[in-house]
């Protein structure tokens, strides 16, 4: 017997859907953070990664960002942190090869 399922396509969620779900699951955190790390793990999603960050990744990411008593996402941040939302060495340096100023807020 062949069992069937439906397949449902859901988008990933924009950042500021993102950012609730963040401060939701960390509600310690700043909005700002949330709204930052949401926008970056957009950003990265951009890349050819091989194993793209996600909603977990951003939970992860600003919880250790707010453990370090992090606001805003900076570049400064983005260094101490990178294994919090990246978990492949080549997804790392392809990141790097941005650097952690575009992963903080664009700039090339």
């Amino acid at each position: 017997m062949t069992r069937r399922c439906l397949y449902h396509w859901i988008d990933y969620p924009r950042p500021e859907r993102i950012a609730a779900i963040v401060r939701r699951r960390v509600p310690g955190s700043a909005e700002p953070l949330a709204l930052d790390a949401a926008a970056a793990i957009t950003r990265l999603r951009s890349l050819d990664l091989a194993k793209p960050p996600g909603i977990a990744e951003a939970i992860d990411w600003v919880s250790a960002l707010t453990v370090l008593g992090v606001d805003r996402l900076d570049p400064v941040a983005v260094n101490q942190t990178w294994g919090s939302v990246l978990k492949n060495r080549d997804d790392l340096d392809l990141a790097w090869a941005r650097g952690p100023g575009w992963v903080a807020g664009g700039n090339a």
